[in-house]
């Protein structure tokens, strides 16, 4: 019975990374109809939306924490949201802005690269890393390199932002590990979609002039991403990673830039170079390397 439970957690768990990779159609999409600004305001929003009655149903069936401590953790979870909220408003913000000069595909790979970047960042945590971390990262500088360096040794724009968008996504995990112990997933999670969305409206007021015709326009690309992406991406990951091992889970999820890659070839018609489908073989591959035998040492 634990074995069939742990099989449908891992199904559950690559239905989850190909709702997220075909979200990267949905973010290019968008961006023909509206500002990076205020599609992420709108999806963050219905995301942060989509949540609440998740959360509710939840604590009508299992309780929850009460008095003094249920407190202190709804405290902990607004603040964790919060921090989490600004973190990735500013990653998604700068993957927006890439996407809209870049191939889905790319896009997706070098956002992964989060995964090789987090170990690096708990460097300055006072952790050592193992070996395999080390020869990940040799292995993704050499698939970024065949998957973004131009000729004359030019970067695109577009790579480079996405680049920096894995970076800070790697500083959202970290936030998000700081947190999540201490405070219910799935209210930090609402409550970063909500502070993500509350400041990329207010960015849009600032520097674009969205119209009810344009967003109209953009209907499914941002129900699908905060739908479908946010409510129901997140809500499936918090549901199938209790049967599965953390290490398997990653693994599982990291498979969302793969059908990225997969979505934008068969939906939009984009097509990389062998070049550039070598250079995504690369990062997949560090990706995995750096999941799997994790020898972290203390």
């Amino acid at each position: 019975m634990r074995q069939r439970t742990s099989v449908r957690s891992s199904l559950l768990l690559v239905l989850t990374a190909l709702i997220w990779g075909i979200a990267f159609v949905a973010q290019s999409e968008a961006m023909h109809d509206v500002g990076s600004f205020t599609f992420n305001g709108c999806r963050f929003v219905v995301g942060g939306m989509v949540l609440i009655p998740v959360i509710l149903l939840l604590r009508r069936r299992g309780g929850g924490a009460r008095g003094r401590d249920g407190r202190r953790r709804m405290h902990t979870a607004v603040v964790g949201g919060i921090c989490c909220g600004l973190c990735l408003c500013l990653a998604s913000s700068l993957q927006q802005f890439g996407i809209a000069q870049t191939t889905v595909g790319k896009a997706g790979f070098i956002t992964a690269l989060y995964i090789v970047i987090v170990p690096l960042l708990e460097i300055f945590l006072g952790k050592r890393i193992g070996r395999n971390v080390w020869i990940s990262v040799l292995i993704a500088a050499l698939g970024m390199y065949l998957l973004c360096i131009r000729e004359g040794f030019s970067v695109g724009r577009g790579d480079l932002l996405v680049f920096f968008c894995a970076i800070v996504f790697s500083f959202h995990i970290l936030v998000i590990d700081h947190f999540s112990p201490r405070a219910d997933g799935l209210v930090i999670s609402c409550v970063q979609f909500l502070t993500a969305g509350i400041i990329s409206w207010i960015l849009t007021g600032l520097f674009e002039r969205p119209t009810v015709g344009a967003i109209a326009a953009a209907t499914v690309p941002i129900l699908y991403a905060g739908v479908v992406s946010c409510g129901v991406g997140y809500t499936l990951q918090v549901v199938a990673q209790k049967d599965v091992d953390p290490t398997i889970a990653s693994l599982l999820m990291s498979l969302e830039s793969v059908f990225s890659l997969l979505a934008g070839w068969v939906i939009l018609g984009q097509r990389l170079s062998g070049r550039e489908l070598g250079g995504c073989a690369l990062v997949f591959a560090a990706i995995v390397l750096a999941q799997l035998a994790p020898e972290r040492c203390c």
